[in-house]
């Protein structure tokens, strides 16, 4: 089932929570709504939900018009971050409970539980209670519950939002594994660009009540649209350059980009870089760069994070290396090195260049 959304605004009094929003979700996908608290995010997936009605605009599910229809008619299954399971009811219970209030006959209701506990590898606990349960354990529940009546949208809003980080990473693989096994279309509500670019089919990025950008994660976060979804898309180093004639200056460096900026007026520019796109060199040996005094190393997982001074800017910077990278350096604080960026993204009020 594809979802499609058409110029939607929601207003809560006076606060704009969703402002002329459009999104197309095609049939089977699985599709992240990511963004900080306030952006818009919840709202919209509860709008799709038949939990809230929007001021403006409308909501279609394979071009049928749902946007007054209430949430039982529109047979969506919905995740919340804190479970909402009925602690006085099993594990079998919980699942069979949509079932139940339908009307299922009981051999309907024992097959699809059954077959529902075995696919979120809870089989042998059906008898237990949530309280009995793990917190990832208890979210698989209901995400069984809300697949039991077999829904035509599945919508997910943070829900592993109350868990710790192992457990959660160990969720979000399980989730996309299970997506492929069911092909329901989904949304999931998420503030963690990490799970979201590790789950999701395609990644909607949220802010002020407005897409920033839609995309494959990939497209997302090779080519960001904004300096918003730049910076918000984990850590990043800022920079303030000029640009002229073609030419970006920053400090020392002075690379050649003819498309952003061939007019001879110098304008202001801001530039970003990821930590992974910029090397750290002995000397600079001709090569453009950033002199840089070392502050702290610190090994962290597959790569060293170096905090470094840039002289130039009295700025701090952060470079990431593999640990033969760091070791080759053999670097120490108080080194004294050279940073060059291997990619810098440069946005101006027109689109924003890489090079």
């Amino acid at each position: 089932m594809s979802i499609t959304i058409k110029s939607v605004t929601k207003r809560f009094g006076k606060f704009t929570a969703l402002d002329n929003v459009s999104l197309e979700v095609p049939s089977g996908s699985l599709v992240a709504l990511l963004g900080s608290s306030g952006s818009g995010k919840t709202t919209l997936l509860r709008i799709i939900a038949g939990l809230e009605v929007p001021d403006v605009g409308s909501v279609l599910i394979q071009d049928e018009d749902i946007t007054h229809a209430s949430a039982q008619q529109r047979n969506v299954g919905f995740v919340f971050q804190h479970y909402a399971l009925f602690r006085h009811m099993t594990v079998y219970e919980n699942v069979a409970f949509g079932l139940r209030v339908r009307g299922r006959p009981d051999g309907q209701v024992c097959e699809r539980v059954t077959e529902l506990l075995k696919l979120i590898r809870l089989e042998g606990l059906d008898q237990r209670y949530p309280g009995q349960l793990s917190g990832g354990q208890r979210q698989r529940v209901a995400l069984a519950r809300a697949l039991a009546a077999q829904p035509r949208l599945l919508l997910l809003d943070e829900p592993f939002g109350a868990l710790d980080a192992k457990v959660r990473q160990e969720l979000r693989t399980w989730l996309r594994r299970l997506h492929d096994e069911i092909h329901v279309t989904s949304l999931f509500v998420t503030h963690d660009q990490e799970e979201a670019f590790a789950v999701a089919d395609k990644v909607v990025v949220m802010q002020g009540g407005k897409i920033e950008q839609m995309g494959a994660p990939h497209e997302v976060f090779d080519h960001p649209a904004s300096p918003f979804v730049m910076d918000f898309l984990g850590n990043v180093n800022v920079f303030q350059g000029r640009v002229q004639s073609g030419r970006l200056l920053l400090g020392n460096i002075d690379l050649a980009a003819h498309d952003a900026h061939p007019q001879e007026e110098e304008r202001p520019a801001t530039f970003y870089v990821r930590p992974h796109e910029l090397d750290i060199k002995r000397s600079a040996n001709g090569t453009p760069s950033l002199k840089a005094n070392v502050l702290h190393l610190n090994p962290a997982g597959p790569v060293t994070r170096v905090q470094l001074l840039a002289v130039d800017f009295g700025l701090t910077v952060h470079v990431e290396l593999s640990h033969e990278r760091r070791a080759e350096l053999g670097l120490s604080p108080g080194d004294t090195v050279y940073v060059a960026p291997r990619k810098l993204r440069v946005f101006l009020p027109e689109p924003e260049y890489t090079i």
